[in-house]
């Protein structure tokens, strides 16, 4: 006889710090609060909510955390929003990604999909400050005219295609194709016993696909572009299983996201829009 399934335990009660900071979510989301907008005062937050000044500032205090908001004290002190960083939530999302077993094979199984559309869709809006910091990437990554060591040469890899991401206007894509180059980054290390020469080849292979790439895109060839990201990836998930390349299980620091190496090249963002839609609509 099947035993009787046990009873679901209920959720966990939320203690009043924690609803207040699920309502101030609410709060931000009715009134579409925008990075650089300030929350209502301490005090105000008191009345609206019936609560302590205490409690108030642990629900402050735990958004923070979470990144939506920044804190700052004084008279005119209180809670304004921030857009939650990037390499904090890359940093979130690779220690979840840790206890799932994630291998190189997975990486770039999921890399040739995406690359490709990433590169394409990022070519109508590359400017020439991303071409030079492309070629400039190129130059770094390039075993025949880089001085750095051959891990950074790798890193510098990943680099042009972080610079690639910020062109593109697809913001879901982008971010996934920022997680798969930051666990690179983070965690890829190779065989013991790869031989240099194997390694230098990959440079050089890497780096004459770059050139052709930014060759295209300077042509604002789409389809081209396309293509060679394709064949760039299946070459680099060649590589790296004949180097032995796998992902080094551990859990990503404070420290490790504050010396991450990634692209200095900063885009400037497009501008924001002056109304947004309520949520739902």
């Amino acid at each position: 006889m099947p035993s009787k399934p046990s009873a679901q335990k209920p959720l966990k009660a939320l203690k009043r710090p924690d609803l207040v900071a699920q309502e101030i979510k609410r709060l931000i989301t009715e009134k579409n609060l925008s990075p650089g907008d300030r929350l209502p005062r301490e005090s105000e937050l008191q009345a609206q909510f019936e609560v302590s000044k205490g409690t108030i500032r642990e629900a402050l205090k735990s958004l923070e955390v979470q990144g939506l908001v920044t804190i700052s004290t004084g008279p005119s002190g209180g809670g304004t929003i921030a857009e939650v960083p990037l390499d904090r939530t890359l940093q979130f999302m690779q220690n979840y990604l840790f206890f799932q077993e994630v291998t190189i094979d997975n990486i770039y199984a999921v890399r040739q999909f995406l690359e490709p559309e990433l590169a394409a869709g990022a070519v109508p809006h590359l400017t020439e400050a991303d071409f030079e910091a492309l070629e400039h990437s190129i130059a770094c990554c390039d075993p025949a005219s880089s001085s750095e060591d051959m891990l950074s040469q790798r890193r510098e890899d990943v680099n042009f295609h972080d610079i690639l991401a910020a062109a593109n206007p697809n913001p879901f894509l982008r971010f996934n194709c920022e997680l798969i180059n930051e666990m690179l980054r983070q965690l890829i290390v190779y065989g013991n016993r790869t031989p240099k020469a194997e390694h230098r080849r990959f440079g050089e292979v890497n780096a004459n696909f770059h050139r052709e790439i930014v060759q295209a895109a300077r042509k604002r060839d789409v389809e081209t572009v396309r293509t060679l990201m394709a064949r760039h990836m299946q070459d680099a998930a060649s590589s790296v299983k004949r180097m032995k390349g796998r992902i080094q299980g551990r859990l990503i620091l404070d420290a490790d996201t504050l010396r991450s190496p990634r692209s200095a090249h900063v885009r400037p963002k497009a501008a924001a829009k002056t109304t947004k839609p309520k949520a739902g609509e």
